[in-house]
């Protein structure tokens, strides 16, 4: 495939971090899913937990011009846990943000459950915006990543793209329970033609790299000339960000060798790097993503170079 080289990443520091004035954002700034505005503007949604740890999505924008400052971080945030017995009762986490019909903006995002028999469930949502993404109303209640035939564990973290005459999903699927305390979950992917009803059919897209691999995770999925490229996480023991590429969106070839980023010698990224989210200005890429503990102490920020 074209543009085979190893990505080279200068990293810009930590640009985003709690606030622990709000209520919703007392640690972690978790799963970065921006928004281009246009000029180096760009919309981070992210996830902070409150003091009963519980994620509440809000966001900050930055500028890119200027190496990531943040401009504006909202006080309140735009969703918080859903209504109690609900899939997402316990915390919400956004995937992706992606325009919709009739002037919709589409959020999907992970809704947090508690389990019995094992540690968690997690499934996907959606919620819509009608004014640009300022505020936002569930669609459902109920998530629109189910347990169904083909995917009988968890299923969250969708990422959509406008395909044709509709859209593409690539979501975390469960494989199975190792034990009560670890899932493995590769990614798969459905379709849909108006990206909130999805069909799905077991479809593997991105599977293990061997035994000891028990997460993929957070597939970040861009379509650039007749290419689709995927950033994902991965994890034997600590979280790394992966690479893979494809021709039609369904069979994906993993080159995590061309990722080009890692954790650093020291500091809030170096024991794993995880949810690499990438955005195009001015002739480049920059990378927002996670670092240790699920970003506990903020968003990173990379250029490449």
């Amino acid at each position: 495939m074209q543009d085979r080289k190893v990505q080279q990443w200068r990293k810009l520091g930590m640009v985003i971090r709690p606030d622990k004035r709000l209520f919703w954002a007392q640690t972690h700034c978790m799963v970065p899913t921006p928004q281009s505005l246009g000029n180096g503007l760009v919309r981070v949604f992210f996830s902070g937990r409150d003091g009963l740890n519980r994620s509440h999505i809000g966001h900050a924008t930055v500028d890119l011009n200027q190496d990531g400052r943040v401009v504006d971080y909202t006080a309140e945030p735009v969703l918080a846990p859903g209504a109690l017995g609900c899939f997402d009762d316990n915390g919400v986490t956004p995937s992706c943000v992606v325009d919709l019909p009739n002037g919709e903006l589409g959020l999907y995002y992970i809704g947090w459950n508690p389990g019995s028999t094992v540690r968690m469930h997690i499934f996907g949502g959606l919620a819509i915006s009608k004014d640009g993404g300022k505020s936002f109303e569930r669609w459902s209640r109920a998530p629109i990543l189910e347990r169904n035939r083909t995917d009988p564990y968890l299923n969250t973290a969708p990422w959509v793209v406008s395909d044709g005459d509709g859209y593409r999903i690539f979501y975390v699927s469960g494989h199975e329970w190792l034990h009560k305390d670890l899932p493995r979950y590769n990614i798969k992917t459905g379709t849909s033609k108006d990206g909130k009803n999805w069909v799905r059919e077991g479809h593997v897209c991105l599977d293990f790299r061997d035994e000891t691999e028990h997460a993929l995770a957070r597939p970040y999925v861009v379509k650039e000339d007749g290419l689709w490229r995927m950033w994902f996480s991965y994890k034997s023991t600590d979280y790394r960000i992966g690479y893979a590429e494809s021709r039609d969106g369904l069979t994906w070839e993993r080159l995590d060798h061309l990722a080009g980023i890692e954790v650093s010698p020291s500091g809030f990224d170096s024991e794993m790097v995880e949810y690499g989210a990438v955005v195009r200005h001015d002739g480049r890429r920059f990378m927002f993503y996670n670092g240790n503990n699920y970003g506990v102490e903020g968003i990173g920020l990379a250029v490449e170079e």
